[in-house]
């Protein structure tokens, strides 16, 4: 039989982690620093949207990766900017060295940074209409393991909060991209019941005073 894989692993600092973060240097330090952790910051959430976008059909470590240069192309996606780009740059966009070479996906972004602006006017801000779906535990599995967590790509709020965004005309927000800004976000916590971020990510979520 062969053996079991293991939920998380042990990196050669001793830690103890989701068996997700092995793979490279950059996925153990998000791992740690922010995968989980709550976010009410209007433009962090912003950027995470933009990024899970720009993911969709890639891998999240290309992404990772190519993170701090998007910020620069981008405007630190500041999206009160972006949405005063026009569209005839999104040609200058896509030759920046380090862009994701998607056309779609770079008109998403700046597509979304106007419709964002919107949401801020209409709701205060991007936090507090998101944080509105934040999943209550209802229906959630009671304890997270590396084949529930596998398996788990979506959840009802991330499917309502899909459809609200578009609805309001936000582009590339379907319902497994949402639920991974949920997972990344800290608006829900799925880090492994055994990982030690599961309890530090808890303690910081306890502590927030959502907007």
């Amino acid at each position: 039989m062969a053996d079991k894989v293991p939920e998380l692993v042990v990196g050669d600092d001793g830690v103890a982690r989701c068996w997700w973060s092995a793979g490279s240097p950059e996925y153990r330090s998000y791992h740690d620093r922010e995968w989980g952790f709550p976010v009410t910051d209007d433009q962090r959430l912003f950027e995470k949207i933009s990024l899970e976008g720009f993911q969709a059909g890639l891998s999240w470590i290309m992404v990772l990766r190519k993170r701090d240069g998007l910020r620069r192309a981008f405007n630190g996606f500041d999206f009160n900017r972006l949405a005063r780009v026009r569209e005839s740059s999104v040609e200058r966009l896509l030759q920046a060295p380090v862009m994701i070479r998607n056309r779609a996906k770079v008109k998403s972004v700046l597509n979304n940074a106007r419709r964002a602006v919107e949401m801020v006017k209409e709701e205060g801000s991007l936090a507090r209409f998101l944080w509105r779906y934040e999943p209550k535990g209802v229906g959630r599995p009671k304890r997270l393991t590396r084949d529930v967590l596998r398996t788990m790509t979506t959840c009802a709020e991330a499917e309502a909060l899909s459809k609200e965004l578009k609805r309001r005309g936000w582009t590339f927000v379907g319902p497994t991209t949402l639920y991974a800004l949920m997972q990344a976000m800290g608006l829900v916590n799925d880090h492994l019941h055994a990982c030690p971020a599961r309890a530090r990510s808890l303690a910081l979520r306890q502590k927030l005073k959502t907007p």
